[in-house]
């Protein structure tokens, strides 16, 4: 293997935000720019960083008089994580893989000399490893552990299984053989279902009623009805055989600009790899 530096990989320049601007701002950067973290700045010292998960999540768990504020009126202070962790530009890739595995996270602000240079994310380590030379296949680097939800659970549901199972994706089934989707926290966080508030809104579904003399169709209309896993979820999937090797299977993530795909053999899900198997895989190369 190749051990690189975290200079070499790393996103640069970055955008940032300040502390005092809203939560829509940069809600719009991520939107803007494909991004999924900001660092927090004040007075040009980086103060914290907030993530596409964090808006949703944060904000749902903040005081009551924030959570009824749209989002164009609340600090981005109020969801950000304080004093996040950062790392040297001559650290390793394997050194980022420990410290976002260590810390749960997905993503790393680069500091020199005090000053915000860069952003190591676990794209990035995807990215890193999938230029490696190693024999190792998807089946003995992926997660057995595959959350699977039905299309027609409420994104409720599916979100309350997330949280027990400490999964950040759920493949949605119409049967129990082949999933016809996927959904993933980052997708949930930003998706249309995300009212003004970031409160999960409804659909409305139209019903038809019998015909009425002149020939027409009436309707009338449900409101109140909530979203469910099909309303957002991510299809048709990608998927991959267990005795593809690893580093091939992360060149298709790459290619494909996605973090991770099921695992198939024989018709028949048996696992997920995806960048949380490629972080822990690096890590141990420190």
């Amino acid at each position: 293997m190749i051990i690189k530096k975290v200079k070499d990989y790393m996103s640069a320049p970055i955008y940032v935000i300040e502390r005092n601007e809203n939560i829509q701002r940069a809600r719009n950067l991520m939107f803007k720019y494909g991004i999924g973290r900001l660092p927090v700045m004040d007075a040009g010292l980086l103060v914290g960083i907030v993530t596409k998960y964090d808006i949703t999540n944060r904000l749902n768990q903040a005081a009551p008089e924030w959570r009824r504020r749209p989002i164009d009126k609340v600090p981005i202070q109020v969801v950000m994580t304080e004093k996040p962790i950062t790392i040297f530009p001559d650290a390793t890739m394997p050194q980022a893989a420990v410290l976002l595995l260590e810390n749960g996270i997905n993503g790393l602000p680069v500091e020199r000399d005090g000053e915000i240079v860069g952003m190591i994310t676990s794209r990035d380590i995807m990215k890193y490893f999938s230029e490696q030379d190693l024999k190792a296949t998807v089946g003995d680097m992926m997660s057995r552990n595959v959350l699977r939800v039905h299309r027609h659970h409420t994104i409720g549901h599916v979100l309350e299984e997330m949280n027990v199972q400490g999964q950040s994706r759920a493949l949605v089934y119409e049967d129990n053989t082949t999933p016809v989707g996927i959904v993933t926290r980052s997708g949930l966080t930003f998706s249309e279902i995300m009212g003004p508030k970031d409160e999960m809104e409804t659909k409305n579904i139209k019903m038809t009623r019998k015909e009425s003399p002149a020939g027409r169709k009436q309707y009338r209309y449900v409101k109140q009805m909530p979203f469910v896993a099909e309303d957002i979820m991510t299809s048709p999937i990608f998927t991959i055989g267990s005795e593809i090797k690893a580093v091939q299977a992360s060149q298709t993530l790459v290619e494909k600009n996605i973090i991770g795909m099921p695992v198939m053999d024989q018709n028949e899900v048996v696992g997920y790899f995806s960048t949380d198997e490629i972080i822990a895989e690096v890590g141990r190369w420190k």
